[in-house]
C-alpha cells in the first residue's frame, strides 16, 4: 500500500500542477487547451539545462540544486512560451482553441528538431536520481510515502498549493484575475487592466505548465525527454474541469487520477493487500486494458459531472474595450 501511494503522488504532482496552470489561464478568461504543449516545451528546455550542467560538470553532487533550478528554468520557458497564445488570443483576438491547438502540435516538433540537430539523438536523458530525498529506509508507516523515495517536487507542488490559492482567493490580484474572467466589462469600469491580468493570467499558467513538464520527465518519464508527455497535459484539463476550477477540487481530482494513470505501469507487481499476491497480475489483462483506465474514466466523469460545472463566464471571448 506504502508503494502504491508513493506512486501514486509521482503521477499526481505533475498533474496538479498543470491543473493549476490550466485554472489560472481559464479564471482569467482565456482557454488554454496548450497546456500538453507548454509542458514539453518546458520539459525539453529543463532537459537541455541539465544536460549542459552534466556536460561542463557543473553542481555535480547536488541533485535537490540541479532539480528545483531545472524547474525554475522550464517555468521561464513555459511563460515565454505561453506569451504565443497570450499575444494571438488578447491582442489578435484569434480563436483561442485553434490558438492552442497550434502550440500543441509546435511544440513535439521543435523539440524533436533541435534534439536532432543539436544533439544528435533521439532523446535526451537525464540521471534518474534528480531530485530524490535523502532515502531513509529507517522511516516507518506513512512516513515512507514523503521521506523514503520522495521527490522533492512533492514538497514544492504542495506549498504552490497554498501560495497560489491564497493568491486566487486572498489578494486583490487574484480578485481582479477572476473578475476578468467572469465579467470583464464590469471589472474594466472599475478601473482594472483587463488586457494585463489576462496575460498576467496566461504567463501564470505558462510557468506552472512548463515547471509541470518538467517534473514529468524527471519523475514519471524517468528524466527521458522525447517531446512528449503522454498526454498529461489534456488529462489535466479534464481534472480542472472535474475540479469545477477551484484549487481543493483540483487537488482531489489529481490524487485520484494519479491512482490510476499508476496501475497500468504497476500492476504486474502491485501487492494491494500486502499478503504477497498479486491480484492484478492474476487476473491476466494486458498492460493496455490498465492504461486505458484513466482515459475512460475522464470520459465516464465528465459525463456525469460537466453539467454541474460552471466555467468562467467569459472564458474563450476576446475582450473589447469598446463594447458594452
Amino acid at each position: 500500500m506504502i508503494f502504491l501511494l508513493q506512486k501514486t503522488l509521482i503521477y499526481a504532482i505533475p498533474l496538479l500542477i498543470v491543473a493549476l496552470a490550466g485554472m489560472f489561464a481559464e479564471r482569467s478568461g482565456i482557454i488554454n487547451i496548450a497546456l500538453d504543449g507548454i509542458m514539453v516545451f518546458g520539459s525539453f528546455i529543463g532537459a537541455v539545462y541539465v544536460y549542459l550542467l552534466q556536460k561542463n560538470d557543473l553542481l555535480t553532487g547536488h541533485p535537490q540544486i540541479v532539480f528545483i533550478t531545472a524547474m525554475l528554468v522550464a517555468a521561464a520557458a513555459g511563460a515565454i512560451f505561453s506569451l504565443l497564445l497570450s499575444f494571438s488570443a488578447i491582442n489578435l483576438k484569434a480563436d483561442q482553441t485553434i490558438g492552442g491547438t497550434a502550440l500543441n502540435l509546435l511544440a513535439p516538433a521543435l523539440a524533436l528538431f533541435f534534439i536532432k540537430v543539436f544533439f544528435m539523438q533521439d532523446k535526451l536523458v537525464m540521471p534518474k536520481d534528480i531530485g530524490f530525498v535523502i532515502l531513509n529506509n529507517d522511516v516507518k508507516g506513512v512516513g515512507k510515502v514523503f521521506f523514503d523515495k520522495a521527490y522533492v517536487s512533492t514538497f514544492i507542488a504542495a506549498g504552490l498549493f497554498i501560495l497560489l490559492s491564497l493568491f486566487m482567493y486572498k489578494t486583490k490580484y487574484g480578485l481582479r484575475l477572476r473578475a476578468c474572467g467572469e465579467h470583464p466589462q464590469a471589472a474594466d469600469s472599475v478601473g482594472i487592466n483587463v488586457y494585463k491580468m489576462r496575460y498576467l493570467g496566461t504567463t501564470i499558467s505558462g510557468a506552472l505548465a512548463g515547471m509541470g513538464g518538467y517534473i514529468y520527465i524527471a519523475t514519471v518519464a524517468g528524466g527521458t525527454c522525447d517531446g512528449s508527455v503522454a498526454g498529461m497535459g489534456f488529462l489535466a484539463l479534464a481534472i480542472m474541469i472535474f475540479g469545477n476550477w477551484k484549487p481543493l477540487g483540483i487537488a482531489l481530482g489529481s490524487l485520484m487520477f494519479g491512482l490510476l494513470k499508476c496501475i497500468g505501469p504497476t500492476y504486474s507487481f502491485l501487492d494491494i493487500n500486502g499478503d504477497g499476491v498479486f491480484l492484478l497480475k492474476e487476473l491476466n489483462l494486458p498492460m493496455y486494458f490498465y492504461n486505458l483506465i484513466p482515459y475512460v474514466t475522464v470520459l465516464i466523469v465528465l459525463a456525469f459531472t460537466s453539467k454541474k460545472s460552471r466555467a468562467p463566464k467569459a472564458e474563450g471571448i476576446p475582450y473589447d474595450k469598446g463594447a458594452r
